[in-house]
This record gives C-alpha cells, structure tokens and sequence, in this order.
C-alpha cells in the first residue's frame, strides 16, 4: 500500500481572519476559544456547587494571567535561557510581545513561545493567591479548574497544529503530516496526538464529576488532571523532535523532565483523596 497517498499536507495560513488593520491568528484565537469554553464549565460548576457570583467573577482574570505569565517565562527560563537572560533585548522580548530588528527598531509579534509546564505552575501560584482573597478551600477550587483545564489545552494544541510548531519526528505512518512550513517530510502530529489525549480527560472528568460529584473539593481531580495529562505529554513527547540543541544530547528532552514531578504530584493527591 502507497502510504503516500494518505499523508496531510498540512500548510494553514497563520491568519485566522482579519478586523480592519489587525489580524487575529489561528493560535490566539484557539487560545481564547479554549479559555471561553473553560471559564462557561467552571461558572456551570460554581453555580451547581452554589457559590457565590461575586467569588467567581475574579477567578477568569487571576487564572489568564497566571497562565500566560507561567507559561511564557517557563519558555524562556527552561529551554532558552542564554538567549532572554544575556541581553537587555533579550529581557524586553520576554516580558512583552515583540521581537527587535537587526536593523534597528522593533516589531510586534505575539508571545511566541509559550511552555505548558511554565503555565501549569503559573495557574497554580495565581489560584493560591485567588483562594486567599475568596477564602474559598484550595481543594475546591484546584478540583473545579482541573475538570476545565483539558479542553483549554486541547485547543492550546491545535493552536500548535495551525502554527505547524512542536513538530514530531520523521515516520511513514499513514496518518502522518507534510508541514510545508518546515519541510517536505512527513512527520508524527504530535500536536494532534496531545489535543485528542486532552479532550478525552475532559470527558473522562466531566464524567466521572457527574457521577462522584462528592469528590470535589478532595483533590481527586485535580491530581487526575496532573496525572494524565503530563503522563500523555511524557510519551507523546517521543513522537516529537527536540525544542532546543541542547536537548539533542539528554536521555529523556526537558518537557518529560518537566513532567516527572507533576505525574508525582498528581499521584500524590489522588492518593490524598482516597483516604479523605
């Protein structure tokens, strides 16, 4: 059989659709729809556990930056640290979205390069912060944002998968992808793979929430969360090619590295909840 017949040419404009002068993109517009769809679950969830409006109305802005702070530093800190911390250029890029010219002068650009890791502990720190003015239980709240999170990550992916980034490696499998933005060969959608690993936790979470609704608040979900989604990013991790160069050279690359203690702590807190 010609396999060849069966690969994806994968070539998307960048550009989801234009408003006036500005362009939206394909990647922030995956962002957005992902964070939407979390913030209607959690605000289903709130009213089904009968919180108060008024305590939720400040968890969207603490969890959207904490995500977007976690994870662009994350980027910067754990797989591009010589380049953000040796120039003064290099700082400015991290914390604002723009990119200086060879020539002088700069260039808006969006944050381009965001790490999940990074955004994971960032959401954790600003839901910390978020339960100390709400006085709401840590638990609760981790639980609630854990059984949304999965389908912000799934469109977070096909965010990647419309920018043709974190590609895999080189395969003949049938189902594989041209990204003729890199090159001609085809290669694993590693994207792909996470997205749809993704959305299948969000329904395993929302259906085990329907049916052991008394598991809020223990921690269940949240260590669920943590554990199958980082554990899927360990293995689909090597379906992909390295970030970084340094990476070339380590047995496991930094995102399964990054993973590790999170699938401990997942664990850790299902355990936790089993014996609440």
């Amino acid at each position: 059989m010609n396999y060849e017949l069966l690969y994806i040419l994968w070539n998307p404009n960048h550009t989801a659709l234009h408003l006036g002068p500005f362009e939206i993109r394909w990647y922030a517009l995956c962002w957005m729809i992902g964070l939407a769809l979390a913030y209607i679950v959690v605000r289903k969830l709130y009213k089904e556990q009968k919180i108060k409006d008024e305590l939720f109305d400040p968890l969207f802005v603490y969890c959207f930056i904490g995500i977007l702070v976690g994870a662009r530093l994350g980027h910067c800190l754990f797989y591009e640290p010589e380049y953000y911390l040796t120039s003064f250029h290099g700082i400015v890029e991290m914390l604002l979205p723009i990119k200086f010219l060879p020539e002088g002068g700069w260039t808006f650009t969006g944050y381009e390069g965001l790490a999940s890791h990074g955004g994971t502990l960032g959401l954790m720190i600003a839901l910390w912060l978020y339960v100390k003015r709400s006085k709401l239980s840590i638990w609760l709240v981790l639980d609630f944002i854990a059984i949304a999170t999965p389908i912000t990550a799934t469109f977070i992916r096909l965010g990647n998968l419309m920018n043709s980034e974190i590609i895999g490696k080189v395969t003949d499998v049938p189902w594989a992808f041209i990204f003729t933005h890199v090159d001609s060969q085809p290669r694993h959608p590693g994207q792909l793979y996470e997205a749809l690993a993704y959305f299948l936790l969000f329904f395993i979470g929302w259906y085990l929430y329907k049916k052991m609704p008394q598991k809020v608040g223990t921690g269940f979900f949240f260590g669920l969360c943590l554990t199958f989604i980082f554990t899927a990013r360990f293995f689909i991790e090597f379906t992909k090619i390295t970030q970084v160069d340094f990476e070339s050279s380590m047995p496991l690359d930094m995102g399964q590295i990054l993973s590790i203690p999170f699938v401990v702590l997942g664990v850790w807190c299902m355990i936790r909840a089993k014996k609440k």
